[in-house]
């Protein structure tokens, strides 16, 4: 084969390569359809999931309307899938002011402040009514809103990507089989001590390595939601689910307020009244796109597999320890009236 035909060829593998790679780029399909470079304010956004998730979708929807209704002053910089880093980075960066927002999973908030371990505690905003209840409770959720204030960041609101459970390699009917499974659990503290309380394998993973961890058995199990169990493709390896409805999972919308005071006040008035708007939004999206992922993954083979009363009895007993030892990191007074008002919800 002569020179210029291998030359030829390379070429035209480069070509195909980075014309792959762009049709692959999930965020490729999103971009907006007018020309942000005019705006006077820009408002910078990370979050590190798939915008096919609602809870994520939603940023893009917020870019839209906000660009919209403020005819064109305010843009919406959306970057989903951690194009600004992980998530203890970019919420180092959220405090500073080197990127303005963040739709933070739950399990991570807590490394800003403890009083935002709240959604993470077992069995308490554990289902979407719940959540609904917590958040139309304008004493209770203004608490969680400003508790990261001293680090210069306030919660604007919160969106969903489902009620948590366990993927596995194998069938987990009961706690006896979950013992026998390594769950891979979030970069979380309070998940830390959740896991610890039942007395269950666990490996602290980053999301990225949790693939590839699956398949080569490094991992046989997973703590996530249907949601972005399917999207993410995990039901590829995992083609077990345990519906363990301990928590929601949630992305919440921090704010570096330094930023969002030094807003003009009309933009400001519509920066947070469309927050609001769609994050409510993207939580009914969120509800009945968890019905259509499980729906889905059945189609695709995977088993859904409930707990006994029993055995989910005895995960709530064991879960005590965590209250016990995040009731007074995140006020003792404050976690008991949110579990008082949400008891009967």
């Amino acid at each position: 084969m002569g020179v210029k035909k291998i030359i030829f060829l390379i070429l035209t593998m480069g070509v195909f390569t980075f014309s792959a790679m762009a049709l692959e780029d999930p965020a490729s399909s999103w971009q907006p359809e007018f020309d942000p470079s005019g705006a006077e304010y820009t408002y910078l956004l990370s979050n590190v999931s798939h915008p096919d998730i609602e809870g994520v979708a939603v940023g893009y929807r917020i870019r839209d309307r906000v660009w919209e209704e403020t005819d064109g002053r305010l843009y919406v910089d959306f970057r989903p899938l951690a194009q600004l880093g992980g998530e203890r980075d970019v919420l180092s960066k959220v405090r500073l002011g080197a990127v303005h927002g963040m739709l933070c999973s739950s399990v991570a908030a807590a490394n800003l402040t403890d009083t935002l371990g709240l959604v993470n505690l077992p069995f308490v905003l554990n289902s979407f009514d719940r959540l609904e209840a917590f958040l139309g409770n304008e004493e209770l959720f203004s608490k969680f809103q400003s508790a990261p204030e001293r680090q210069g960041v306030r919660v604007l609101d919160v969106t969903t990507y489902g009620t948590y459970g366990w993927a596995t390699r194998t069938p987990v009917r009961n706690l006896q089989d979950a013992r026998r499974v390594n769950f891979r659990i979030a970069e979380a503290p309070v998940n830390i001590d959740v896991y610890r309380a039942w007395g269950l394998q666990f490996t602290v993973m980053p999301w990225p390595d949790v693939h590839q961890a699956l398949q080569t058995g490094v991992i046989t199990g997973l703590d996530h939601t249907p949601t972005t169990t399917n999207i993410s493709r995990k039901f590829d390896v995992a083609k077990y689910y345990t519906h363990v409805p301990y928590a929601q999972g949630l992305y919440v919308h921090l704010v570096n307020e330094r930023w969002l005071n030094n807003l003009p006040e009309d933009i400001r008035a519509v920066f947070l009244r469309v927050v609001e708007e769609e994050s409510a939004l993207a939580r009914e999206k969120g509800r009945l796109q968890q019905e259509q992922q499980i729906e889905r993954a059945r189609e695709n083979g995977v088993e859904f597999i409930e707990l006994s009363s029993e055995d989910m009895q005895s995960l709530v007993d064991a879960s005590k320890p965590v209250f016990e030892r995040w009731a007074p990191r995140i006020g003792e007074e404050y976690v008991e009236q949110v579990r008082q008002f949400l008891r009967n919800k």
